[in-house]
Order: C-alpha cells, then sequence, then structure tokens
C-alpha cells in the first residue's frame, strides 16, 4: 500500500512540474504601446520583421534578458522587448470574416462584421462564446471562441 501511495505522489509532482513548464511556455501577452517592432532577434540591432499595433495577441515561446521570444496567429516568429507588452486579454480575428452579435449564439442579431486581422479587447468568455470591444470602432459584441485566436 505504501509503494502505490509514493507512486501516486510521484506521479502528481511530475505533473505539477509539466504544468508549471507548461503554463510558462503558453504565456500570453499584448501590445500595450501604439506601434511595437517585432525583431529578428533578442536586441534593437536586430532586423525589424513586423510592426504590431497595440493590443496585438502574442504567445511567448522563451526569452532572453529582457526579450520575449513570439509568435503570432499565423505561427510568425520573432521578438519583443518585455516593456511593450503586458498580460491584458486581447484576441484577434483568424478567419476571413466573422459576425459580431448582441448576445451569446447565432440566434443573436449581427451587430457587425469583421475581417482576418482585427484586434479586439476581451471583456468576458461565456459557453464558448467571448464578448469582445473594439475599441477604435467603440463596437462591442460577442463572438464565437473558435474564430479567434488569443485570450
Amino acid at each position: 500500500m505504501k509503494l502505490k501511495k509514493s507512486i501516486n505522489t510521484a506521479t502528481f509532482l511530475v505533473f505539477l512540474i509539466f504544468m508549471a513548464v507548461e503554463a510558462q511556455a503558453f504565456k500570453m501577452v499584448s501590445v500595450s504601446v501604439d506601434l511595437l517592432n517585432m525583431r529578428s532577434g533578442p536586441g534593437a540591432k536586430y532586423e525589424v520583421l513586423w510592426q504590431l499595433g497595440k493590443g496585438y495577441p502574442l504567445m511567448i515561446q522563451g526569452s532572453r534578458g529582457d526579450w520575449y521570444k513570439v509568435v503570432d496567429y499565423e505561427n510568425d516568429t520573432g521578438w519583443v522587448h518585455k516593456d511593450y507588452v503586458n498580460r491584458e486579454p486581447h484576441l484577434i480575428v483568424k478567419k476571413n470574416l466573422i459576425n459580431i452579435r448582441s448576445g451569446k449564439g447565432t440566434k443573436y442579431r449581427v451587430v457587425r462584421q469583421a475581417k482576418k486581422g482585427v484586434v479586439f479587447k476581451t471583456m468576458d468568455r461565456a459557453r464558448g462564446w467571448v464578448k469582445v470591444k473594439h475599441e477604435g470602432e467603440n463596437v462591442t459584441g460577442w463572438v464565437k471562441r473558435s474564430l479567434l485566436w488569443g485570450w
């Protein structure tokens, strides 16, 4: 009986370590400034690959000093300085055209549509739907979660 308990404890500890590593590997951030350069390496001397707007969600893959190695919704990778991102949740449209609805479900009226690449602030989550806000257009509504990338 003691051997079984030891194995269960060891398995649980390995699980906790794995989850901690996974949580760090998939940490999400969003751009906190109006325009951020995503670079080819961890420093200001590296080539600018992309310029990202405020709220743009990114997934951290690693870090070196004050720089995060990140990936975006199109699987593009690069480096951003940690001072220009935060943990404010945002989502980006990953389909060509989506409906923004007045409620959580396809029976609610469409209040607006959004194209691929549009960034939204995450307001609420419920049953496979996300309440989003586009600050520039002052639009708020619900979108099916599977149509978006981020958190």
